[in-house]
């Protein structure tokens, strides 16, 4: 058992490895359950009718692109599926490139052309500052888009003037803007939002869920999981959910044994 206690940890970095690895070389599918907060998302977008408008904040940068980034274009997805117009924009100043490019791939495959079916709007900085511009008028907050485009009469845009014209909004957030959503957006202009967060921030958004402040939440890569089942569009997030759960399971596994035989080791030398 002492020998077991000093193991060198490099064995066990051996061994998340191929728990992570295996499992992408041997695809194997887990059940994802979709959960009720997800669903709140789906339904809300699927009860949308046609030319609708739904507003995207992208508020993450790279550094959480793994959570985040498959959330997205499973929206997008289902945004176009259903001739949805999409508006897009960030208050990180990390975001425009991996949101631009998400709007604008997962365009093309439904044939939509920027400007008319969607727009990205880029980034801005100000947070609460924005939020209450564009709940005023969404023109002086962005009076060009992400490629420099007037906005000012713009397909995309047509009977959009403030937040309170949104069919749903919805906030991507690594950070804590999905609060200032709430607190200077919603509150004050009277919108449905949806939230999705990375899994460590997940826990702190459920009142939000139970005070109705938010619709749906999406957490973690589970959670965009949960929304390209819903979708029928299984990518990235359930790919990446059967890795996930090994790891968690042999995490789980270690903490057993590395207890068992702490307490095992103490009671030997009394």
């Amino acid at each position: 058992m002492e020998r077991l206690l000093r193991i060198d940890r490099r064995y066990l970095f051996a061994l998340v490895a191929l728990a992570v690895t295996i499992p992408l070389l041997i695809r194997f599918d887990l059940p994802v359950p979709a959960t009720k907060e997800v669903k709140g998302i789906y339904d809300k977008i699927d009860s949308l009718p046609e030319g609708s408008h739904i507003l995207i904040a992208f508020d993450y940068d790279p550094a959480s692109k793994e959570e985040l980034q498959p959330m997205a274009i499973a929206l997008l997805h289902h945004c176009f599926r259903n001739n949805i117009k999409v508006v897009g924009m960030t208050l990180y100043p990390g975001g425009p490139g991996l949101a631009d490019r998400a709007i604008t791939e997962t365009g093309k495959q439904y044939g939509k052309v920027n400007g008319e079916d969607y727009v990205f709007l880029g980034f801005k900085t100000g947070f609460e500052l924005v939020m209450i511009n564009m709940g005023e008028n969404i023109y002086s907050a962005f009076p060009k888009d992400f490629h420099g485009n007037s906005t000012v009469g713009m397909p995309a845009l047509e009977g959009i003037q403030s937040l309170e014209d949104f069919g749903f909004v919805i906030d991507l957030a690594s950070g804590s803007t999905i609060e200032a959503w709430i607190a200077f957006g919603k509150e004050k202009y009277n919108f449905d939002l949806g939230a999705g967060c990375t899994a460590v921030i997940g826990p702190d958004m459920y009142p939000f869920l139970q005070s109705k402040q938010i619709t749906g939440l999406m957490s973690g890569l589970k959670g965009a999981a949960e929304y390209e089942v819903l979708i029928g569009h299984e990518a990235h997030a359930v790919a990446g959910m059967s890795p996930q759960s090994v790891v968690h399971l042999l995490i789980v596994l270690f903490v057993l044994v590395g207890n068992f035989l702490y307490f095992m080791s103490g009671r030997s030398k009394i």
